[in-house]
């Protein structure tokens, strides 16, 4: 489908290397120490205890009468995006058989033999298509993972030919997969639009109201042999609106940071983890937060995971909702296209929250 030229250096799949047993992973794949898993004493296993792990917040209430119980659903979000910019949901109302099937078929596409899976590889053009690297600086420190990436919305840019057609139900479950987390965001935004005391679609129409972005990667991070040098994926803060990540329940692996502490997040099963983006604390005028995460890796475990990208529309300037502007608390952020700021960040690649915080104006 593309050039590998288009890359700075050869790709090389990471999965191909996992699988041929080195004991050792190549330099590129090595972590300065400072990033390394092994030498942070400031990372926080997520254990039984509530404190150390990313909010849980049950959506059932929302569908009933009581006043009371939905206004205490509010605030616990309210509370998780200014002080956490992460947190998971239960009872959302996505099937529990299309999770699993989603994740079941993805899986099943990475151990596809690899003369099938290049036939979809990407290039740093778009990303779209199967991949194995972010940014295109050569001789990057690259992360121990592959990915399969592709656009749902809008329609322009939705491209099936661009799909995997193996497993041969694949396209069928990405469509109904899309459609309900469409759905799903909708519900959300107008939640957070409520929490600002903002009508209730004021973000979306910051967004460009039904004509949005929306795409998904898909994670694979195969077994690693040094998992205390490497990185599944750099830190960074996602660039887009809102992103909702089904995760592999059986493997923990996403890392999020606060108060300068690395918390290995504990994934309840068929929840969404929902994380706030640079678009959305921007047009929240930092009030909500987008948040620093990362993902380590497994050296007896593959791991699988679904993110699913809300993104505004790409050429609306994106920039502080007036009603949350007022003398004593400016504009922090000048404005700038979704997608400007996303060419901004395919050039240099993950770089923790330093992307977003040098849009603030002066």
């Amino acid at each position: 489908m593309n050039s590998s030229r288009d890359w700075p250096e050869p790709i090389v799949r990471v999965q191909s290397l996992s699988e041929s047993e080195i004991p050792v992973i190549p330099d590129r794949y090595i972590k300065p120490p400072s990033d390394r898993p092994s030498y942070n004493s400031d990372i926080v296993d997520a254990g039984d205890d509530d404190n150390d792990n990313i909010p849980i917040i049950d959506l059932q209430g929302l569908n009933g009468d009581d006043e009371t119980l939905r206004a205490t659903i509010l605030t616990q979000i309210s509370e998780a995006c200014k002080h956490w910019g992460f947190f998971q949901v239960l009872n959302h109302g996505v099937s529990t058989q299309l999770l699993d099937r989603a994740q079941d078929v993805w899986r099943e596409f990475f151990h596809l033999p690899m003369e099938i899976k290049q036939a979809f590889a990407n290039s740093p053009k778009t990303y779209e298509g199967y991949g194995s690297r972010l940014g295109v600086q050569k001789g990057a420190i690259l992360d121990w993972s592959d990915y399969y990436f592709l656009h749902y919305l809008p329609l322009s840019l939705k491209d099936y030919n661009k799909w995997p057609c193996l497993p041969d139900y694949c396209r069928d479950v990405i469509d109904e997969y899309g459609k309900e987390l469409v759905k799903l965001c909708g519900r959300i935004m107008k939640l957070l639009s409520i929490n600002l005391g903002l009508a209730e679609d004021v973000l979306q129409n910051a967004f460009g109201g039904e004509n949005i972005g929306a795409c998904l990667r898909v994670n694979f991070y195969p077994k690693c042999p040094q998992p205390e040098l490497a990185l599944g994926l750099s830190s960074h803060s996602d660039p887009g609106g809102m992103t909702l990540l089904l995760p592999d329940a059986q493997v923990p692996g996403l890392q999020v940071r606060k108060d300068n502490k690395w918390i290995t997040v504990k994934p309840a099963r068929h929840a969404f983890i929902v994380n706030i983006g640079d678009q959305i604390q921007v047009l929240s005028n930092a009030i909500y937060k987008s948040v620093e995460h990362r993902v380590i890796v497994n050296s007896t475990k593959e791991r699988v995971s679904l993110a699913f990208f809300y993104n505004p529309k790409s050429d609306i300037p994106i920039e502080p909702v007036k009603e949350l502007v007022a003398p004593e608390k400016p504009a922090l952020y000048q404005p700038m296209t979704f997608d400007e700021y996303r060419l901004f960040i395919r050039l240099r690649g993950p770089c923790g929250k330093s992307q977003v915080e040098s849009l603030k104006s002066p």
